[in-house]
């Protein structure tokens, strides 16, 4: 099949799902943007990222990414764009020149809403004053800066290539480009990481004043180096004191949290992420890349694309590897698998405006997890509680069929 044939015979998996009544409004419209190349893959990555050659197919890659939305167009349904997200590997190794004639041809195709979020995942050593304010006039207004840590010895055990003095620089030059919204990110329960170690990290982080800190647990991760070669990671109990304290110190800073490994100063959370725990629908393109979409008939679709850059650029291949039209029984678990990553829910009446079912198919289990202590008892919200939150597998399973 070539990428030029109809990717709907792709469905891999689970039954066609029996009718649901049409939405009222479809969901809010974003685009993942997947560039899968890193200048050295690190040893904990789990995700779609390949070590980069000397010169990179910029032109090459653009064209089979504006190719690709082109198949997805006809899930728009006149839907403008409230954010896009460019995810990678390392976006910014792409020229500005490169993503300037990308992002001109995807608002060709689709509407940009007035207040849209454009974000670019970076990398410190990866950072030039020039190529950012450059990015920033292209209208792209927000940066997520993978830090991961300040300290040299935790930069050199995570395979990371660049200092915590780049890191810092970072932050700075992102501010100097025009960057008034970046994200930093964060690892904790690194190799012989101690209380002091990651604290020491956030109040670096913090003393920077990002708009926005990601910061999330080290996990050894199936297909990684770290996985195969397991490094010693600390103890449970310092584990739970740092993230105890750490969540503490980001509280007293006013870093809310608002998601399960997010945190924001405030009215500056990721609406890109947000988008996604809301159950709202986004474009995926380039290798690897996920969506969702939700069609008028109520028909709620999930995509994949061809994992491997050599296949996503091969004439001969489709972009699309498979799709799956999600069932009734299916949708509980999937909404809230993403709605009760937020740490305050989301209001119960979302639940049917955007699975087009009636909250009274969630309530025996919904009744079962609010004797469990595990969701809150509140009829207006679907909220975990802070045991739930803690233990969010077990909240969850309660909701699969």
């Amino acid at each position: 099949m070539t990428r030029d044939s109809s990717a709907s015979s792709l469905i891999i998996g689970g039954a066609a799902s029996s009718p649901r009544a049409p939405l009222p409004t479809l969901p809010p419209l974003s685009l993942y943007i997947h560039i899968p190349w890193c200048v050295r893959k690190c040893p904990y990555c789990d995700f779609n990222s390949h070590t980069a050659s000397p010169v990179l197919p910029e032109q090459e890659y653009v064209d089979a990414l504006l190719a690709d939305l082109d198949q997805d167009l006809h899930a728009v349904y006149g839907r403008e764009l409230t954010s896009i997200f460019f995810g990678g590997g390392t976006p910014s190794l792409f020229s500005a020149e490169a993503l300037g004639r990308l992002l001109e041809g995807v608002e060709q195709r689709i509407p940009f809403a007035d207040d849209i979020e454009i974000t670019l995942e970076a990398n410190p050593g990866t950072f030039e004053q020039e190529k950012f304010v450059a990015y920033r006039k292209l209208g792209i207004n927000r940066l997520s800066i993978g830090i991961q840590s300040f300290q040299q010895e935790k930069l050199k055990a995570l395979g990371r290539i660049h200092n915590g003095d780049e890191a810092v620089r970072a932050a700075g030059m992102a501010r100097q480009a025009g960057f008034d919204n970046f994200n930093l990110d964060l690892m904790h329960g690194l190799p012989d990481q101690s209380l002091d170690d990651a604290l020491s990290d956030l109040r670096q982080a913090i003393e920077l004043n990002p708009t926005h800190i990601s910061w999330y647990q080290l996990t050894l991760e199936p297909n990684t180096v770290f996985w195969n070669q397991p490094p010693v990671l600390p103890e449970d109990d310092t584990l739970w004191d740092i993230q105890e304290a750490g969540q503490a110190l980001l509280a007293e800073h006013g870093y809310a949290q608002y998601e399960v490994s997010a945190y924001a100063q405030a009215g500056r959370p990721a609406r890109h992420n947000l988008n996604y725990w809301s159950f709202g629908d986004f474009i995926g393109i380039g290798a690897g890349a996920h969506g969702k979409l939700t069609h008028p008939d109520g028909r709620i679709v999930r995509t994949w694309k061809t994992r491997l850059p050599k296949d996503y650029l091969n004439p001969a291949k489709n972009f699309q590897a498979g799709e799956k039209s999600l069932s009734n029984d299916e949708l509980p678990f999937d909404f809230l698998m993403n709605a009760l990553r937020l740490t305050d829910g989301v209001e119960s009446r979302l639940y049917p405006q955007r699975t087009g079912l009636s909250l009274d198919s969630l309530a025996e289990a919904r009744a079962d997890a609010e004797q469990s202590g595990l969701l809150q008892v509140e009829p207006s919200r679907l909220a975990a509680t802070e045991r739930g939150q803690l233990f969010l597998n077990d909240l969850l399973q309660k909701f699969l069929s």
